[in-house]
């Protein structure tokens, strides 16, 4: 009898080492937006700089040099305040001249996470040694997704149908920044205040009352529903260009919204961030 009753302990005890193990691997999963595949441990950083003398967003830039598993050397560059982002380039040569070579971004929802690399370029001088000078980085320009994933509640999506699927959702959400950006909804906003600000103008339908736009709802609207929710099309009409019709009324620009904010904000505020690299910006090695 006691052997059956430890045998049970130690079973109901395995299951629960089990379930722990579980639900750790999914908090890093989620957490990192990465896979215990090894992707997070690619690279080492070789150097580590940090802006320093600058009293705007600028301080919050750092730049590494890092070495990825096939001892190749690059440099990154990412920006506190887009966290999701990170630029990559060439090592500077002799005289601090490098190209950029790709965009990456990483950001998760309470859906999952979207990662992707997208080809760029432009040519920086970056000068390195016991500290750094970054003197500017001259016609960037984003070209295109070459590789991501995508983690979607239980599904994961790699390789070419990943890219398809990542490229679709840029054109749209580039499509729907440059409309935004022809507003007159303010600028430079931290994430928060931006989707505060942009909800009830995107989705009247799902905010309070006290939060709707004014005459969102006029007489004749017409309704469809999709996503569980019945789109106002006359809204959609009067407020959207009609290229982005479609994507409302089928509640695509709810998912895009849902599962892509950080995107939308940053292809919001994308002529911000370049400008921050038209000034000399003076970095302090830290490691």
């Amino acid at each position: 009898m006691e052997n059956k009753k430890s045998i049970m302990v130690y079973f109901k005890n395995l299951l629960l080492f089990i379930f722990i193990l579980t639900c750790m691997s999914c908090v890093l999963m989620e957490g990192a937006g990465r896979g215990l595949d090894g992707s997070a441990f690619a690279e080492k950083t070789a150097a580590l700089y940090k802006a320093s003398g600058q009293n705007s967003i600028l301080s919050e830039i750092e730049t590494a040099v890092v070495i990825d598993k096939n001892k190749e050397r690059s440099i990154t560059i990412t920006i506190k305040k887009f966290p999701m982002l990170k630029f990559r380039g060439s090592e500077p040569d002799e005289d601090g001249t490098f190209h950029l070579t790709s965009l990456d971004y990483l950001a998760g929802s309470t859906h999952g996470w979207n990662e992707y690399s997208m080809h760029m370029s432009g040519t920086g001088l970056l000068r390195l040694g016991s500290g750094a000078v970054l003197e500017k980085i001259d016609e960037i320009e984003l070209i295109q997704i070459t590789s991501g994933r995508i983690h979607r509640y239980d599904t994961r999506i790699t390789g070419d149908e990943a890219v398809s699927a990542l490229r679709n959702r840029n054109e749209r959400v580039s499509v729907l920044a440059e409309w935004m950006l022809t507003t007159d909804a303010p600028k430079g906003q931290e994430i928060k205040e931006f989707e505060k600000y942009w909800k009830p103008v995107f989705f009247p339908e799902m905010v309070s009352g006290k939060d709707k736009p004014e005459g969102w709802r006029q007489s004749g609207d017409k309704f469809q529903k999709s996503e569980d929710i019945n789109w106002n099309t006359g809204y959609t009409e009067r407020v959207f260009p009609e290229v982005l019709h479609l994507v409302r009324n089928t509640g695509t620009l709810l998912r895009d919204w849902e599962e892509a904010l950080f995107w939308i904000y940053y292809k919001y505020e994308w002529e911000n961030i370049k400008n921050m690299f038209t000034q000399e910006i003076i970095f302090q090695k830290i490691k």
